[in-house]
């Protein structure tokens, strides 16, 4: 039996018992006890009209006596009816409402309402686990790209917050215990359209846990997890986790190649941003020199390893170091908020310091203290909580790092443009000079705004019109789908970055290779050059237009009329000359007496 009707019947089964006999001996009492009629007759109530006496008497509304006037015993009789009715269906109405206060109950609803619009959900959709800073991002990021998403978390506050948030697709979010596995599946993690599942809470062995069960439950699904312990990776990566973050070693990797080759660094920033966001200046944190660390934890250590491979003279800060751990290289014992501890870490001759601890307050602290000693150095800040946001852009620190919002880039990334990721990956490869260079490109294209970043893969659901060629007729050249649909000798404001084919991916291709089914193209531009593309690779007659210059008429009317022009203008040739031959053929006058 259906739980909420299970527990409807359980707990309302002494009222509705209290209200059946009560009504079965009020109407057994108005059927035996005999009345009159009008001659003075006696008559007997029938069972249809005892019921529908008690029924409008129990209400309270009254009608009156039927079918005629009560005899002194009849009104008796009713007057006990009406006392043991009403107090029955007080009764009755309020453990009603108690009912439907009862958390169980509440629940129960919940979940079928919950369960109900994640399987009337049509299209493709992510399961995210954690609607903390992390989940919130991405969850905006997804539903602004028209992406589906259905949230899980154990904190009610922030499933309620979810629902205030005016996002662009409906998402369905339920509290639940995210390590349950039947909280996932009742969030869709079977269903076909389930397309991958994200565990982003804060606590790793969660993480692992979602982990583990989505591959067991639905091994086809993309498995994407945040995680901040080496020891939690591996085994997340042993049992086949596709994607595993981890915000501390992502940054230290930033932070490694911005101090080598900034460029690159600020063309990932360009091509990840937010859609609209203003171009942000590249960072230039000096390469060399001594660095200060304060905080030894998962972070500092992150940034140690990075930096030391690159020879960079380093000393650390560290409150607890019995916890911690030593690094190789000088130690400081101490919080690194006091002015005494930063200069026993030399930090008048340092040229940059990284303020890492998991205190929003200590760090803001270190960076004042650090900058009042020596205002030239370059400052690394993280910021553990988005609330302080204010505060630390008060600070002005050269860079700010959020751990929940660099997973949170990094997976929109993956999930919106995949192309993209790769991207980033291969052009790190790449020279700062070959970066600049591009930079110089992209900015030169877009002016003061990220440019937008689409992918375009050459198959029938992308691309159409290309699909629809004919069989002797090649694929057009990557220079091709650059031209404006609406003007073929004007180039769109686009740069094709990346072609991925089975042999491979190459990085700033040759406009003039031809294209080739399944390649998949990585394109960045100023905002409108993706729907002019959109629409050459969609529509037959913009491609026609855009490869040969003029779109004949398709479709089976327009054929057909074209045909019938023709004939007609056949036609009318053909008597045209048929009426000038007479004329050739005849003497000129004047020809015989010649």
């Amino acid at each position: 039996m259906d739980n909420i009707v299970f527990l409807i019947f359980r707990r309302m089964r002494a009222p509705l018992l209290a209200l059946l006999v009560t009504y079965a001996v009020t109407m057994a009492g108005l059927v035996v006890i005999p009345g009159e009629d009008a001659a003075g007759n006696p008559v007997h109530l029938g069972f249809f009209e005892a019921l529908y006496f008690i029924s409008y008497t129990a209400t309270t509304i009254g009608y009156g006596e039927i079918p005629h006037a009560f005899t002194g015993a009849q009104r008796i009789w009713v007057t006990f009816c009406i006392y043991a009715t009403v107090i029955v269906w007080l009764y009755s109405i309020g453990s009603l409402i108690a009912l439907l206060q009862d958390k169980t109950l509440q629940r129960a609803m919940q979940e079928r309402r919950f369960g109900s619009r994640v399987r009337n959900i049509p299209d493709p959709f992510y399961l995210i686990c954690g609607y903390g800073q992390t989940g919130s991002g991405l969850v905006r990021a997804l539903t602004d790209r028209g992406q589906r998403a259905v949230v899980l978390d154990s904190n009610a506050e922030r499933v309620s917050l979810l629902k205030l948030e005016s996002l662009r697709e409906y998402v369905p979010a339920l509290c639940a215990d995210v390590r349950h596995p039947d909280s996932l599946l009742l969030a869709g993690l079977r269903r076909p359209n389930c397309r991958g599942v994200l565990a982003l809470t804060s606590d790793n062995d969660v993480n692992l846990r979602i982990a583990l069960a989505a591959k067991l439950l639905h091994p086809g699904a993309t498995v994407i997890c945040r995680a901040d312990s080496h020891p939690v990776e591996a085994n997340m990566a042993s049992f086949g986790t596709d994607h595993i973050y981890d915000p501390f070693d992502t940054f230290a990797l930033y932070f490694a190649t911005a101090l080598q080759a900034p460029c690159l660094t600020l063309l990932s920033d360009w091509l990840g941003e937010l859609r609209g966001s203003a171009l942000q200046e590249a960072a230039h944190p000096p390469p060399y020199g001594l660095w200060v660390i304060c905080g030894y934890g998962r972070f500092g250590k992150a940034l140690y390893n990075h930096l030391k491979q690159q020879d960079i003279e380093l000393v650390v800060i560290e409150a607890h170091p019995e916890r911690t751990g030593k690094p190789d290289c000088t130690l400081v014992h101490g919080p690194g908020t006091e002015a005494d501890t930063l200069e026993q870490a030399e930090i008048h001759r340092a040229v940059g310091v990284i303020a890492g601890t998991d205190n929003d307050a200590n760090n803001l602290s270190i960076v004042m203290t650090a900058k009042a000693l020596n205002p030239g150095l370059f400052t690394v800040l993280r910021e553990n909580q988005l609330m302080n946001r204010e505060l630390f852009d008060a600070v002005d620190a050269d860079i700010i790092m959020h751990p929940s919002l660099i997973v949170a880039h990094r997976i929109r990334m993956l999930l919106g443009t995949p192309l993209l990721t790769e991207f980033v990956h291969d052009a790190r490869f790449e020279s700062d000079a070959w970066a600049c260079e591009l930079i110089d490109r992209i900015a030169a294209l877009v002016h003061d705004r990220v440019p937008d970043v689409w992918q375009v893969r050459i198959d029938a659901e992308d691309a159409y019109a290309l699909m629809r060629l004919r069989h002797d007729e090649p694929l057009p050249k990557i220079e091709d789908l650059l031209r404006d649909p609406r003007d073929r000798g004007c180039k769109l404001p686009a740069i094709v970055l990346m072609r991925s084919r089975e042999d491979g991916r190459t990085l700033l291709p040759d406009s003039s290779d031809r294209l080739r089914k399944g390649d998949e193209l990585l394109f960045c531009g100023r905002s409108g050059a993706r729907s002019s593309m959109l629409w050459t690779l969609q529509n037959v007659h913009a491609l026609t237009y855009v490869l040969h210059g003029a779109s004949p008429p398709r479709g089976i009317v327009w054929e057909w009329l074209l045909r019938l022009r023709r004939r007609r203008r056949e036609a009318r040739d053909g008597s045209a000359t048929s009426s000038e031959q007479p004329s050739r053929e005849a003497p000129v006058d004047g020809d015989d007496g010649a």
